[in-house]
């Protein structure tokens, strides 16, 4: 890297060098790395366009699988989340058909290598919620899903931060649909794109830390489908828990310790 010196100042770049200005100084380098147009047709670069196309393509559908969780995602996640989630798509795309760099994200047939999924990475579910439960379940449409905790005593079985006084319960459900490369596109589509992204919520009443709950949590998400879902969609499903302190009558929900976890996949 030189610096120049001379009164005319130029910028750009002109016989294998470049110009420009840092920090109030005209700098010259060569010129290097390589241009957009010859990493898209260079032979040399086939598989860094590969890369890049699942790469992206595994970004977008991370859009589509926050939609489903938008509702709550910043209440549950940790400031990486977006990078977590490309990763786990990713995964997923590793193992799917076709050539590379149009290997297709098969979520309904590989539903291990999403379940177990932390949304808050530094507080998974099971440090900060312990008591037992069964995974939830769902009708012969997969689309309504119901998910029941039975009475637990709070002292034993949560982990609060400080300063909280109750705890929600929380059910989300989202559609994420199989994504394949379309050709006469030239990118990834979802083969359900009617289904994809439908999502729904529920919350328990607060409950009071200390004790025993009293009864049995149900919650409920109908996504309201009226007919069986395609075997091309995975219906994902994540439980977790919201802490609030109370002060006088009102709940104010607390930013630190909420957890939520991919429990199934169906």
């Amino acid at each position: 890297m030189a610096k120049q010196k001379g009164f005319i100042k130029l910028e750009g770049s002109l016989g294998g060098l470049t110009f420009y200005e840092r920090n109030g100084k005209s700098i010259v380098r060569t010129t290097g790395g390589n241009t957009k147009e010859r990493i898209k047709t260079d032979p040399a670069f086939r598989r860094t366009r590969e890369n890049m196309s699942e790469f992206g393509a595994s970004a977008a559908i991370g859009k589509s699988f926050r939609v489903g969780f938008s509702s709550i995602i910043k209440t549950m996640s940790g400031s990486i989340i977006v990078g977590r989630i490309v990763q786990m798509l990713k995964r997923v795309n590793t193992v799917g058909t076709g050539l590379r760099g149009q290997r297709s994200f098969n979520f309904s047939v590989n539903k291990e290598l999403l379940e177990g999924f932390e949304f808050n990475s530094s507080k998974p579910l099971s440090t900060i919620f312990y008591a037992p439960f069964e995974a939830p379940t769902v009708d012969a449409n997969r689309s309504e899903v119901t998910w029941v905790v039975p009475d637990f005593n709070t002292s034993n079985f949560i982990k609060a931060p400080l300063g909280a006084t109750h705890f929600k319960l929380v059910l989300n459900v989202t559609v994420l649909s199989d994504y394949v490369y379309s050709r006469s596109l030239g990118r990834y589509t979802p083969t359900n794109e009617a289904e994809n992204e439908t999502n729904g919520v529920a919350f328990g009443n607060e409950i009071a830390l200390g004790g025993v709950v009293g009864n049995d949590t149900t919650l409920v998400v109908d996504l309201g489908f009226g007919a069986p879902l395609p075997l091309s969609v995975a219906v994902v499903c994540a439980v977790g828990i919201i802490f609030y302190q109370q002060i006088n009558t009102e709940f104010y929900e607390l930013s630190s310790d909420n957890a939520m976890q991919i429990v199934s996949v169906v």
